[in-house]
């Protein structure tokens, strides 16, 4: 499986869409505005630059997929105003891998900036996008043309599947029955790739840019502690379900593993003190409810299920994985499955997702 290939989320505006399946995702960019707001003023206000070139990599498609750079512009805008200073060029870069749905995201531009216009109490910009399709895991952008990255719930994904000298028998994913040698490898292409992104972006930024990185990570020193790994635990739960049955080959699973890893607060930071390119301004670990739906905002019957929620949620992120390896023929069944998994977990146990929240500028 070439992950640049199949990795994506669910495209279009469907009911099984990213795009209407993302609140767990806008709950945590809302949840870190106060560190990307803090983070984009102290840009400005040390270069008061003419114009700021802003790229949000692994942007998806959907609501999202603005909501960031909207909150960055309102920022600066606000501030910029109290200094008595001209708005600035905004040059908005939109960065996803290749099979990304821009289509959706390029149809959505005219209706936001018109939006943002609204909101805004005066005039401001110009304010230009561009799509960007290519792994992050890569130069991306010219050398020093950036000011400011921003990342949110995309730097888990890997490069690629680990190399596996062992089978991760009946696991999708890291689990506490997973081989040393497997956990071994999820953790070395992690800090390969980590490494190699934080190199990237630092040939790509001006002196004293700025990223904020929110990463679907774990707090536990254990990477295969629930935290971390118990999401995709209760999806391998369904699908060996369906090979108790018969519905699908025990081989197939056993060949199937998430390109994915969920570092600690600590692991991200001894890599980025590793690589030696930033400073790390604020480093943080949140929690969110794996139904984001978990709210006294949120008393309607349609939003009471939280099983169906989440395997929705999931389904959004996790389908285009699972067609590439066992077929479409299984979907339907598996997150019926699923469902009915998480909705049981969810009633007796505190479920939740861990954010790793890292600020960085870079060193001169």
């Amino acid at each position: 499986m070439e992950v640049i290939d199949v990795l994506r989320m669910n495209g279009g505006i469907g009911d099984t869409s990213y795009a209407n399946n993302s609140l767990v995702q806008q709950k945590v960019i809302l949840m870190t505005r106060p560190i990307t707001e803090a983070a984009i003023t102290d840009l400005y206000c040390s270069l008061f630059p003419k114009s700021i070139s802003i790229a949000d990599l692994g942007c998806s498609s959907g609501p999202n997929t603005f909501l960031a750079v909207s909150e960055l512009i309102k920022t600066v805008e606000k501030k910029r105003k109290i200094l008595g200073q001209k708005s600035p060029e905004y040059h908005v870069y939109l960065n996803d891998l290749p099979s990304n749905d821009f289509n959706t995201i390029f149809k959505s531009v005219p209706r936001f900036q018109e939006n943002l216009k609204l909101q805004m109490e005066s005039e401001f910009g110009p304010c230009v996008f561009a799509g960007v399709p290519g792994s992050f895991y890569q130069r991306l952008f010219p050398a020093k043309s950036l000011h400011f990255v921003h990342s949110s719930y995309s730097l888990q994904w890997l490069s690629q599947v680990p190399e596996l000298e062992e089978v991760n028998k009946g696991n999708i994913y890291m689990a506490c029955s997973s081989p040393p040698s497997v956990i071994k490898a999820y953790i070395d292409q992690f800090e390969k790739d980590f490494s190699t992104f934080l190199s990237c972006r630092a040939e790509e930024l001006v002196t004293g840019g700025r990223m904020v990185l929110t990463i679907l990570g774990r707090k536990s020193e254990d990477p295969c502690s629930k935290d971390g790994c118990y999401i995709w635990d209760l999806l391998a739960l369904a699908l060996k379900q369906m090979i108790s049955e018969g519905l699908i080959e025990e081989k197939k699973l056993d060949s199937f593993n998430i390109p994915q890893y969920t570092p600690s607060p600590a692991e991200v930071r001894s890599l980025v003190e590793m690589e030696g390119s930033f400073t790390v301004d604020r480093l943080e670990a949140t929690e969110i409810h794996w139904n984001a739906h978990d709210s006294e905002y949120f008393e309607f019957d349609e939003f009471k299920d939280g099983g169906y929620n989440v395997a929705k949620c999931m389904r959004a992120v996790a389908e285009p994985l699972l067609v590439s390896h066992f077929g479409e023929g299984i979907i339907e069944e598996v997150f019926s499955r699923y469902k009915k998994i998480l909705s049981d977990r969810m009633s007796k146990e505190k479920t939740q997702f861990i954010n790793v929240i890292v600020s960085l500028a870079k060193r001169a």
